[in-house]
């Protein structure tokens, strides 16, 4: 019996939000909906520009959205991460202790240096920009695994942002390959086409020859596999991973359960921000197959809970909303 439902590895960062116009973006230098990595400086810089303009911090980063929204909604999970010792990485730890997720962070001292932080700028259109810095987080590395908690899981979940340091790669192939000598589940999310574009050989390692289950939205999947058809990039999914789910916006979802192809529809809904709409689609079809649903009901779920989550500013439900989703979602099926 697995102690963990979801075990994930990622990067440990604390979102500011600000709402933004694409003539703003331009003005700042910044490329529009896609994650740009940045250093310490320009992250500096950026922030005397905006001033005291934020809507919002909250601790995210991908996998950590995902494996919150898996422990709201009852999972076990154990999450990987590193940050540092200063008011920032206090908060983070505790967030992710009050939120119901064992993690690494509860056994060890947390290093000097500064936390990751991810400047997100959301426009009219719903979309989301992200310049990252990644902080102590970008030191993240083997030493951070715990190998016991990935043999006490069903499911582990690795996050694509970690194709950018050799060190933080080293250790998502080693987690897989951990999991694949135990016969434990592999998911991996793309995160990103700018992670495609600019990493592909370390995404590439980091699936290795198959995973279980791949996520990505369709502008990464087709980057991927250097097409603009989603069909052509099917078939290349069909070859790295055993299953997966391409999520299209609003045309819905694309799964492939190891059979046959399951397209889930859309939810219509009035979308104001996707920030964490990957992450929360993730997480919801993670909770749905290790609590016994089939690809297509944790599909339905994933894209009723994303739906939800891009309607209101932020990477997270609370906790109540999350439940209430989830037992409206179970009432109806």
């Amino acid at each position: 019996m697995s102690k963990f439902d979801v075990y994930a590895i990622g990067n440990a960062l604390v979102d500011i939000e600000y709402h933004s116009s694409p003539h703003k973006l331009i003005e700042l230098g910044i490329d529009k909906g896609v994650m740009t990595l940045i250093d310490e400086q320009r992250q500096n810089s950026l922030i005397a520009q905006l001033e005291d303009s934020h809507e919002s911090m909250a601790c995210g980063g991908s996998a950590a959205n995902s494996i919150i929204a898996l422990a709201q909604m009852g999972a076990s999970t154990h999450f990987d991460c590193r940050v540092s010792n200063d008011m920032t990485g206090q908060v983070f730890a505790r967030d992710l202790h009050d939120s119901g997720v064992n993690s690494n962070l509860d056994f060890k001292p947390l290093p000097d240096g500064i936390t990751g932080k991810c400047l997100v700028f959301v426009t009219p259109d719903a979309d989301r920009t992200m310049n990252t810095f990644l902080g102590v987080s970008g030191e993240l590395d083997s030493s951070d695994i715990d190998q016991e908690a990935i043999k006490k899981s069903e499911y582990v979940y690795i996050e694509g942002y970690l194709a950018s340091a050799d060190n933080a790669r080293d250790a998502a192939i080693e987690v897989r390959r951990i999991a694949e000598n135990r016969d434990i589940k592999t998911s991996l999310t793309l995160s990103d086409p700018n992670m495609v574009k600019f990493f592909r050989e370390s995404l590439e390692a980091m699936i290795g020859d198959q995973v279980d289950l791949l996520f990505a939205n369709e502008d990464e999947a087709m980057e991927l596999a250097k097409t603009d058809s989603l069909e052509e990039a099917v078939e290349l999914f069909k070859k790295i991973s055993r299953s997966f789910a391409i999520t299209r916006g609003k045309q819905g979802a694309l799964l492939f359960d190891g059979l046959g192809l399951i397209e889930v529809q859309p939810k219509k809904v009035n979308a104001i921000d996707t920030l964490g709409a990957g992450d929360m689609f993730a997480g919801a079809f993670l909770y749905g197959l290790t609590n016994g649903m089939s690809y297509h009901q944790a599909g339905e779920l994933a894209s009723t809970a994303s739906a939800k989550i891009v309607t209101q500013y932020g990477p997270r439900l609370q906790d109540d909303q999350t439940q209430a989703l989830l037992n409206t979602f179970k009432a109806g099926n």
